[in-house]
């Protein structure tokens, strides 16, 4: 097993080998790197080669000889297949010594949380610790476990019940799934202004990224008769997890509750369609000085949808 950097002619390979791996993402795709503008990161993609067959890809990037992955994506670290664990072994190893032989000074890996893994198994994170790596920093996440048996408004708590049949109630109420961006992404820049932070993405970028992975990307939007007053913006990483990158709603109108018919909408789409979790995302208090630190109002919110804990671990060793 030799490691070799990622050229282009290994396009197809990469992303393919990430499609049917056990815990690839689209955040992990080639593809997905294409919306970010030209020089706006500098990456330095890892292949793992086998009698010349991609075993292993790492995604990110090398600056100050400190590799970090992800760069410019949510979720990076190591994709592999339904693999032993020995061989995952033989690939921190492998990649341990590269690392060394190239000088590199501190490897950083976030890794998408274990229910993004279409078979779950720990033995990749448990190889990085049993051979140096260690943990740097935890961010709590929540995620809604889907079940086709359970009746969907039931898992809400009562007040969340309440206002969801109130909105199916009212036919001035429609959720319709759409592409109107460009009635979505001002309210989410007016929502995120109250917290002095900015979107992820700018327009360019999920019009651009609608572009590339049209079937990764499906808006949710909320109407008071033609007025768009909530949408959520869902992200379908891979065939195992739904993930809702951006909720957003007007807030003249928030006595409609336009989050609570949304969310009650992706859940319901997301069990039918076959996703195993919908994940609602991190909830950390981002004024803080610590960045672990959880704002608590966020995850009560959240469990009010039946959403339990997961982490998303960074993990990391000096060289």
């Amino acid at each position: 097993m030799k490691i070799i950097p990622y050229s282009e002619e290994w396009r197809e390979e990469w992303d393919n080998f990430v499609l049917s791996s056990n815990n690839g993402t689209m955040f992990h795709l080639q593809k997905f790197f294409d919306y970010h503008q030209t020089g706006k990161f500098q990456f330095n993609h890892l292949m793992f080669v086998e009698n010349d067959k991609l075993v292993a890809v790492l995604p990110g990037s090398l600056k100050d000889r400190i590799f970090e992955s992800p760069i410019g994506a949510s979720y990076g670290s190591i994709v592999i297949g339904d693999y032993k664990f020995k061989y995952v072994m033989e690939i921190i190893s492998t990649l341990l010594d590269y690392g060394k032989a190239n000088n590199y000074k501190e490897i950083i890996l976030t890794a998408a949380p274990m229910i993004y893994e279409t078979y779950q198994n720990q033995n990749l994170e448990f190889a990085l610790l049993w051979q140096g790596f260690s943990y740097e920093l935890h961010y709590i996440s929540s995620a809604i476990k889907l079940d086709k048996e359970r009746d969907i408004i039931q898992r809400f708590q009562p007040t969340v019940r309440r206002n969801i049949r109130k909105t199916i109630k009212n036919p001035d109420i429609r959720v319709e799934v759409n592409d109107r961006y460009d009635q979505f992404y001002p309210i989410l820049l007016e929502n995120k202004a109250r917290h002095n932070v900015k979107p992820t993405h700018s327009y360019d970028d999920l019009l651009k990224l609608k572009q590339l992975l049209p079937n990764n990307l499906m808006l949710f939007m909320v109407y008071l008769k033609d007025r768009p007053i909530g949408g959520s913006l869902m992200f379908y990483p891979n065939k195992n997890v739904a993930l809702c990158f951006y909720n957003m709603l007007l807030y003249d109108y928030a006595d409609y509750k336009p989050i609570h018919r949304v969310m009650y909408e992706v859940v319901k789409y997301c069990t039918d369609a076959g996703f195993a979790y919908v994940d609602i995302g991190v909830s950390q208090d981002t004024k803080a000085e610590n960045p672990m630190t959880p704002s608590m109002s966020l995850i009560d919110f959240k469990e009010k949808f039946d959403a339990k804990t997961i982490m998303r671990n960074t993990l990391h060793i000096k060289l």
